[in-house]
């Protein structure tokens, strides 16, 4: 018995029910994939695609899929926890609003900058809110900026972080399922990223509240260990930044180590230049113990991608995906990718993005800067429900307690410019691909 459209089409239909079965039954955004996972091999299980016996070596496989990316989750959370607990990012928030608390905008760039790099660097927006966002809030709401648009801030610069290179996991994800390299990223995603957070911080943090406080905020902020100093804070990044540099300038004489040995190394340099004494097996734990639900992310999106190459449903998206007129295909990423991030979380860049890339890149569109693009949008689904993960996590961190969607309107603006330059980098993908070749 052969797969046909219809019976493809039936177990896409499956795939969908186990999901909204999972979540109407309150199970988290993991399980309920892979519930939709082992439904749908199942449902393929009766035409032989794949058959029965082989469903469990599909799973296994999906599984591993995304080692690499897994490993680099770990090991650079783990080195941004070590340097958080250090004190090392405290003493940039501070050193930053001493020093340019009268320079508004200059203030607010850089604090924008210190959001972007632990989302730079592990590829999760939710790592920086974590890691810097309790002090950026203070920060923030010492230049008398409203909570709520402290909150609204913190989600679009969070986003925006996921998105920066080098690490960005939905193009990660989208290079392993179209056999594209994960190179030339620095400057489509740098760029965008720097003017659409400067934009962002500026429009949203430009009018202010009340009077400024330096003194309350500095009180309010966590205490630095007395013999933290600044060249603490630079030689970890220093290391982490001259082993990537290092292979692109003597590309035939140093080794590649690859970005997790490359973090692992930073964490141990950040550990022994560490002020005070750091447990590393507990902050380890507690690392892995809150990065879990992304790793189990990383994780199940393997073996649900593997299931629909295997059933044939991921043939059937892509065609859908080639049938859609190229105007409408368009105007509709802009609802499309952040609604599907919003319920299957980083498994929409495989499950729509991978098509969407091999399509277009069969008719001539840069496949690098359009994955860049979609980069952009795909943040703004971590706003949605039923996840939400940055924006409630925002509202957690800057002490917002209005609704959640009276904070999700302040950002009305960002998010339209956002969409528009995403769509924009897509549409104009072939033109803008001088800006890979710098990259290189």
């Amino acid at each position: 018995m052969n797969s046909t459209p219809a019976w493809i089409g039936l177990i896409l239909a499956v795939m969908i029910a186990a999901y909204a079965l999972a979540k109407w039954k309150k199970l988290s955004v993991e399980t309920s994939m892979l519930a939709a996972a082992i439904a749908g091999g199942l449902a393929g299980a009766l035409t032989k695609t794949p058959p029965l016996a082989e469903l469990p070596r599909h799973l296994v496989e999906g599984a591993f899929t995304y080692l690499d990316v897994v490993l680099l989750f770990a090991s650079a959370t783990t080195f941004m926890a070590i340097m958080s607990e250090s004190g090392s990012i405290n003493l940039v928030v501070r050193g930053t609003l001493k020093i340019f608390y009268n320079k508004r905008a200059i203030v607010l760039v850089l604090l924008m900058i210190i959001v972007l790099i632990p989302g730079a660097l592990t590829g999760a927006g939710s790592v920086s809110l974590l890691v810097v966002g309790a002090p950026v809030a203070v920060a923030l709401g010492s230049l008398g900026v409203p909570k709520k648009r402290v909150a609204a801030i913190l989600f679009i610069t969070a986003g925006l972080s996921a998105a920066a290179p080098p690490v960005n996991i939905w193009a990660m994800v989208l290079c392993a399922g179209t056999a594209i390299p994960y190179v030339g990223f620095v400057l489509p995603l740098g760029i965008p990223v720097l003017l659409l957070g400067t934009f962002t911080v500026l429009y949203l943090g430009w009018k202010k509240e009340g009077e400024m406080d330096l003194e309350r905020a500095l009180q309010e902020m966590p205490a630095i260990p007395p013999q933290m100093s600044w060249w603490r804070v630079f030689l970890p990044f220093f290391v982490f930044f001259g082993l990537v540099a290092a292979y692109r300038i003597w590309p035939f004489s140093s080794p590649i180590f690859g970005l997790a040995l490359e973090f692992t190394l930073a964490a141990i340099i950040a550990l022994i230049v560490s002020p005070k004494r750091i447990n590393i097996l507990i902050l380890s734990r507690d690392t892995v113990k809150r990065l879990l639900p992304l790793l189990a992310t990383m994780v199940i999106v393997g073996m649900l991608q593997q299931i629909m190459t295997a059933t044939g449903v991921r043939g059937l998206i892509s065609f859908a995906v080639l049938s859609t007129p190229l105007v409408l295909l368009f105007i509709l990423l802009a609802v499309i990718i952040p609604v599907s991030e919003g319920v299957l979380t980083y498994g929409a860049a495989a499950i729509i993005g991978i098509p969407l890339i091999w399509f277009l890149d069969s008719i001539g569109f840069h496949a690098t800067v359009a994955i860049a693009g979609l980069s952009l949008l795909w943040p703004l689904g971590d706003g949605l429900p039923p996840t939400a993960l940055i924006g409630r996590l925002s509202m957690i961190v800057s002490e917002y307690k209005g609704t959640y969607f009276s904070f999700l309107k302040e950002t009305w603006l960002p998010w339209t410019v956002i969409t528009i330059v995403g769509v924009l980098m897509v549409v104009f993908s072939a033109k803008l691909a001088f800006l890979v070749r710098w990259s290189m």
